[in-house]
């Protein structure tokens, strides 16, 4: 359930590159976002089998079937966005992406990721590199999925400046630029706006997608 930052630079890329290859973050937003209550921010967490995992990638982390975490997640959603504009018209079909059966965490964002470019009018070209026959890591990585996708620019999020080389992307001859995401404010429930929630928020408040409009090819 990623967020509007992600999915805004999604919208301004010809290619979007979802990296499956790389090893899961504990704590990180892979598995989990959050959506408004009326006391605040909730996290919705997808639990995963982290014992003989963590050395492997993305894409073999299964999720632990044993928490109803569907259920949850969705019980969640009713309760806290039931009077939202676009509640009645809209969950449904959220509920019926939640019905599907996933055994692999990667399978299960991909999927989510699909259905939040659907719903939002958003028509780039979404390609997986766990199937790319590169085994490069880091900023060295990247670059070398460039080079496979024969890109001449990369959009990168905020957190690339820790690891990304400037000099070795200009010497392959692909422009490197960083996200410089300014967060919109929207109509939300329960008084004053809390940025970064799930995209969830924004799909179920807004009428429109009025925040893509202008970015999305």
């Amino acid at each position: 359930m990623p967020w509007l930052g992600y999915l805004t630079r999604i919208a301004e890329s010809d290619v979007f590159v979802f990296l499956d290859c790389v090893q899961f973050e504990k704590n990180s937003f892979t598995n989990r976002n959050k959506i408004k209550t009326a006391q605040g921010a909730q996290w919705l967490t997808v639990p995963v089998l982290q014992a003989g995992h963590m050395s492997g990638t993305l894409a073999e982390l299964e999720i632990d079937p044993r928490p109803d975490w569907r259920r949850k997640h969705l019980l969640s959603i009713e309760q806290n966005y039931r009077k939202a504009p676009c509640f009645k018209e809209r969950f449904p079909r959220l509920a019926e992406l939640y019905a599907q059966p996933f055994h692999l965490l990667a399978d299960l964002c991909f999927a989510q990721l699909e259905f939040w470019l659907r719903e939002l009018g958003i028509g780039t070209r979404v390609v997986r590199a766990s199937t790319f026959p590169i085994s490069a890591t880091k900023g060295e990585l990247v670059l070398e999925i460039c080079r496979h996708l024969g890109a001449n620019a990369y959009i990168s999020g905020p957190m690339g400046k820790g690891y990304l080389e400037p000099g070795a992307f200009a010497a392959a001859g692909v422009a490197l630029s960083f996200q410089k995401f300014v967060h919109p404010t929207y109509p939300q429930l329960y008084g004053e706006f809390l940025p970064g929630m799930g995209i969830v928020d924004y799909w179920l408040n807004c009428g429109g997608n009025d925040v893509f409009a202008a970015v999305s090819r």
